[in-house]
C-alpha cells in the first residue's frame, strides 16, 4: 500500500509563501512521478504540479506557473511544493498523489482516478 504524508499547510496573507512537503517511501520516489492536487470547497480536484521519477520533467497548471515550484529531496524522501505570491483563490486542501507512473501525463490529462492519495493539508489565504 502506497503511503503519502503531506505537511506544511497553514494560514497566510495574500502575497505570502508556504512550503508543502509530501513524504513517501524511497521505493515510490525512485520509480514514480508524484503530483500535487488541490480541492477548494465546492470545486473539483485539480492537478497543479507534478514531477517525474527522474526529476527532469515537471508540470504546472497555468494558474500556478511562475509562483509554485515543485522539487524532490531524495535524501529526505520528500516531494516539496514551494508556493509564493499566494492568492485568495489558492485556498484549498492540498493533496499529494502518485499513479505509479514514471511520467506526469496522467496529471496533464486529468486521469487520476486510480491514484493513491495522502490525507491532505489545508492552505488558507486570507487578509
Amino acid at each position: 500500500q502506497v503511503q503519502l504524508v503531506e505537511s506544511g499547510g497553514g494560514a497566510v496573507q495574500p502575497g505570502g509563501s508556504l512550503r508543502l512537503s509530501c513524504a513517501a517511501d524511497a521505493s515510490i520516489l525512485d520509480w514514480y512521478s508524484v503530483a500535487w492536487f488541490r480541492q477548494a470547497p465546492g470545486k473539483g480536484r485539480e492537478g497543479i504540479s507534478c514531477i517525474s521519477a527522474s526529476g527532469i520533467n515537471q508540470y504546472y497548471l497555468d494558474s500556478v506557473k511562475g509562483r509554485f515550484t515543485i522539487s524532490r529531496d531524495d535524501h529526505a524522501n520528500t516531494v516539496n511544493l514551494q508556493m509564493a505570491d499566494l492568492k485568495l483563490e489558492d485556498t484549498a486542501t492540498y493533496y499529494c498523489a502518485t499513479d505509479m507512473q514514471p511520467g506526469c501525463t496522467w496529471v496533464e490529462r486529468g486521469e487520476f482516478q486510480r491514484a493513491s492519495w495522502g490525507q491532505g493539508t489545508q492552505v488558507t489565504v486570507s487578509s
